[in-house]
């Protein structure tokens, strides 16, 4: 007996030894661990533990559903035995049944105020079942044409605040509805100058919804739905419709834009396009003549003004340029070729040349003959002038004679100058890009007025930027080849067949009238 209980102490004895032995192990282990994975062990021991610490919502259900000793008394559903049935009743104990209301079963407390169920007329009014069907609330969207609306344009110095505390509403009501649920709210913080608000005040005076157009086609609208307001923004559908242009040119390029019907941002677009390939301010003659096709948006039936040059021709002292607008939102010449090249023909915008490329002319300053080795741009000071194409400023300074100048070195051995600049916008040894503006439009140093005055020069030779061969543009990818010759021919003759339409209707409006004569 003593031997089975000293065997029994020296196993317990053991046994506790080697667990000692095993949590010291363990202890070590977890202290060897990453910081966050002891924290993320620390927390499932925790949440275990809590498990097996509370009840369960069953047990807490089984325990209040029948109290000990009680007797219940039980009822058949009613669709055993009918409501009024002269039927025998059961002498087994009745079940109760206790359930819930449906969630689409109300009751009279919870039906609008308009209807009176309580009145018979209003009672009979309402559809069969309507006591047992749930009525929403009317959205408060459907409501607003019952708020008091105002239109507020945003003046000089206007922020949403000062807006909003001139019609009377608190502060807390500014950041309420600048903090609007919705990713979209934020956007009322950059409202800019001339911008409308419009705001409506419900019957408590509240804020309760706010419109502001952000586009022709996108609006923000906020509304007060219970105690917060939500943000969304509505977008409605452009309907792209395609036109045609077509002009002749007799005194300059800009009045024939204007006279085909095109507005300024076209024009300058249509001159963009083919920017790499002529100057349009020196190279444009009387006769020459352009055609386009483009986009025209609609939003409900109403025009909102054009969209994208698809197809644009030109044809220039009898050569004909031509392109055509791709997937990828680049022009591309008839035979694949991009448009872009690696200078600009013009640093300005073309409606303000003034003076071509001549070896010689009679100095306004000066006042005698000498070479003129570039071209005069004439602008109102202050027009930004742009890099010709990619670079490094290789001088951004001032003398007496160029005024505030530019020089950028190019690859090839190719340096541009920039002259008689009002203020410069680059440094020394800074790289520009091509379209970048590099300095604005003056009459500083030996200048007679407003104006820029711009050189090319290949190998330290002054070339005419006009007319020296520029590099080859890219072509379009080959995988894309023949999508884009089927879409060319496409606008092509488009083009061609609408332009021709133009061309006989013009003829014939032209004869009607001298025959009237």
């Amino acid at each position: 007996m003593k031997l089975s209980v000293s065997l029994t102490i020296y196993l317990f004895l053991y046994m506790k030894s080697q667990i000692s032995l095993l949590l010291q192990k363990l202890l070590i282990t977890f202290n060897n661990l990453p910081k966050k994975h002891r924290l993320i062990i620390i927390g499932i021991s925790c949440f275990l533990l809590l498990l097996l610490i509370l009840p369960s919502n069953d047990d807490k259900q089984n325990t209040n559903d029948v109290q000990v000793k009680e007797r219940i008394q039980l009822a058949l559903p009613e669709d055993i035995v009918p409501a009024g049935s002269n039927a025998p009743q059961s002498a087994l104990p009745q079940r109760a049944i206790i359930s819930k209301p449906k969630k689409d079963v109300v009751t009279t407390e919870e039906l609008p105020s308009l209807v009176d169920v309580t009145d018979p007329s209003q009672a009979s009014a309402l559809p069969t079942g309507a006591l047992h069907k749930k009525i929403k609330p009317q959205d408060p969207i459907e409501e607003l044409s019952n708020l008091d609306w105002q239109t507020i344009k945003v003046r000089s110095g206007d922020s949403l605040a000062l807006i909003l505390k001139r019609l009377g509403f608190t502060a807390q009501t500014t950041y309420a509805v600048s903090t609007a649920k919705g990713e979209d709210s934020k956007l009322l913080r950059r409202i800019n100058v001339g911008d409308e608000l419009r705001i409506a005040k419900n019957a408590e005076k509240q804020l309760a919804a706010l419109e502001y157009p952000l586009s022709k086609t996108d609006t923000l609208f906020i509304h007060l739905v219970g105690d917060s307001y939500q943000s969304h923004r509505e977008s409605k559908e452009v309907e792209i419709r395609e036109d045609i242009s077509y002009g002749t040119i007799s005194s300059s390029f800009w009045y024939a834009g204007l006279k085909a019907g095109l507005n300024d941002t076209q024009i300058i677009n249509f001159a963009n396009i083919f920017g790499w390939d002529m100057d349009f301010g020196m190279d444009i003659r009387s006769g020459d003549s352009f055609s386009l096709t483009y986009e025209k948006k609609y939003i409900d039936g109403e025009y909102i003004g054009p969209g994208n040059i698809l197809a644009a021709e030109i044809t220039n002292q009898g050569e004909v340029f031509q392109a055509i607008r791709f997937t990828d939102g680049e022009y591309y010449s008839a035979d694949g070729r991009s448009m872009r090249k690696a200078f600009l023909r013009a640093p300005v915008n073309f409606k303000y040349i003034s003076s071509s490329f001549k070896p010689r002319r009679f100095h306004p300053v000066q006042k005698k003959w000498k070479a003129h080795r570039g071209i005069d741009y004439a602008a109102k000071t202050g027009t930004p002038v742009v890099a010709a194409g990619n670079g490094k400023v290789t001088d951004s300074t001032y003398n007496k004679y160029n005024g505030n100048y530019v020089f950028i070195q190019h690859g090839n051995g190719i340096v541009t100058k920039y002259l008689h600049f009002s203020k410069r916008a680059v440094k020394k040894g800074q790289r520009v890009k091509q379209g970048q503006t590099i300095g604005y439009v003056g009459a500083t140093g030996l200048a007679s007025g407003p104006h820029l005055h711009y050189e090319f020069l290949l190998n330290g030779v002054h070339r005419n930027p006009r007319t020296v061969k520029l590099p080859d543009a890219r072509p379009i990818d080959k995988k894309y080849k023949t999508k884009f010759s089927a879409l060319a021919d496409e606008r092509l003759s488009v083009l061609a067949s609408a332009k021709n339409a133009l061309i006989t209707s013009q003829h014939s409006d032209t004869a009607t009238a001298v025959a009237s004569e």
